[in-house]
């Protein structure tokens, strides 16, 4: 018996072509720009929740500095000395801790002079408004506190463009970009 040896049909064996190839390969860079964009995303965001975090932090410890000194409050001592330059230039601190000629509007002032260093350092270009909604505050009457910083470009999802909860004149000074507001109402 003799054996033949079999030669391999060449029609067929199959493999992919080479636009069948380049197909898979543009399906798959789409899904690579689509993980792009969801990772950068995704490392930004824990950033921007953190400054409203650090926001949060300082208007709660403003609210109390102004509870620990109502008369301050009363004169209207915290509301006069208060404005968002939207900088990054330093805050000098009026310090009067210990001297015992402070009174109360000069402690207020230290007051807003520390809260408005700390939001500095900790946020963007960051400050704070207050206002009282008597003029003059009065026992037992509302106080509106924003703090405020300067966020980088993201998303429209959180786009700095369109602000929020910013009072009305610092929305109509700064406009490009539009800074971020914590916004806090409190009663003394």
């Amino acid at each position: 018996m003799r054996y033949r040896l079999m030669k391999p049909d060449l029609h067929l064996q199959k493999g992919a072509s080479m636009i069948e190839v380049l197909v898979s390969i543009f399906i798959l860079s789409f899904g690579m720009l689509a993980l792009g964009a969801m990772l950068s995303f995704a490392v930004q965001m824990p950033k921007l929740s953190g400054y409203r975090s650090t926001a949060t932090n300082l208007a709660t410890a403003h609210v109390e500095r102004i509870r620990a000194n109502p008369k301050g409050f009363a004169t209207d001592a915290y509301t006069s000395a208060l404005s968002y330059d939207g900088t990054f230039a330093p805050i000098d601190l009026n310090d009067c801790e210990y001297d015992p000629g402070c009174d109360e509007s000069t402690l207020a002032r230290m007051d807003n002079a520390a809260t408005n260093q700390a939001a500095r350092r900790a946020l963007p270009a960051g400050g704070m408004i207050l206002k009282c909604d008597t003029s003059p505050c009065v026992a037992n009457s509302f106080g509106n506190l924003w703090i405020v910083w300067q966020q980088p470009d993201t998303y429209a999802a959180i786009d700095p463009k369109s602000s929020d909860n910013c009072p009305s004149e610092v929305t109509a000074t700064y406009t490009d970009p539009k800074p971020r507001c914590l916004y806090v109402r409190f009663k003394i």
